[in-house]
């Protein structure tokens, strides 16, 4: 090869190790700020819809919520004196209470998704496996939390075992028995519909890792297919 066409060749390959930069850098800063942000809004709408329905968490044994730890002595005594029913009674109404939460997460989910900035993208994308769960629980947790609590503490003050517990728990703080965070069953149950909440974005996240041309996008497709 003369000095002309290895000059050539050199020019090219920078060119296209400049090109290849410059697409990298696109799809950080550009797709990451546009592409990202739909793939997000579209797994928190799909999780919301999932969640926020009857049995969504009921009949989900990934995000189905259990008596808390301090409870499940206290409710096989009360079993054992012919109160099983009572004590299904408030589980049941422990997941409806969290599946009539939940839709309200849509607009304060999506909203959080709009104003993403292009550094919340680019550590997203270049994140573990949990990190869009990480980016929604920061952005929203607190939120959340405060317009959950209403619709929980609706749902579990129908039911009479609720202020029974919430008796016993409140004593067992005083023990350093219970944390203060459960020290009643609707911040039990708020602190759990979000992780539910979050758990089934977090699942949506795999899926579009795991398989971003599967979600029917070129963009996400090169966006994420980029970072592997």
């Amino acid at each position: 090869m003369d000095r002309r066409h290895f000059s050539i060749g050199i020019a090219s390959l920078l060119a296209a190790a400049r090109a290849q930069a410059q697409g990298l850098a696109g799809i950080t800063d550009l797709d990451a700020s546009k592409g990202l942000k739909s793939a997000l809004e579209t797994g928190a709408v799909a999780a919301v819809k999932l969640l926020g329905r009857p049995d969504g968490f009921l009949g989900n044994p990934q995000v189905r919520i259990p008596l808390p730890g301090y409870l499940k002595d206290a409710a096989k005594l009360l079993s054992a004196f012919g109160q099983k029913r009572q004590v299904e009674e408030l589980e049941t109404a422990m997941n409806r209470a969290a599946e009539n939460a939940v839709p309200q997460a849509r607009t304060l989910l999506v909203n959080a998704v709009k104003t993403m900035s292009v550094s919340d993208a680019k550590q997203i994308l270049t994140g573990g496996d949990t990190s869009v769960t990480e980016f929604f629980a920061e952005k929203t947790r607190t939120p959340l939390s405060a317009s959950f609590l209403p619709v929980v503490r609706q749902a579990t003050s129908k039911v009479g075992l609720a202020q029974k517990y919430d008796s016993i728990a409140s004593k067992g703080v005083g023990f350093g028995l219970v944390k203060q965070e459960d020290a009643s069953v609707d911040h039990y149950v708020t602190r759990k519909a979000l992780d539910g909440l979050y758990l089934m974005i977090g699942e949506e996240e795999k899926k579009i890792r795991q398989d971003p041309v599967g979600t029917g996008s070129a963009l996400l497709g090169r966006v994420f297919g980029a970072m592997r």
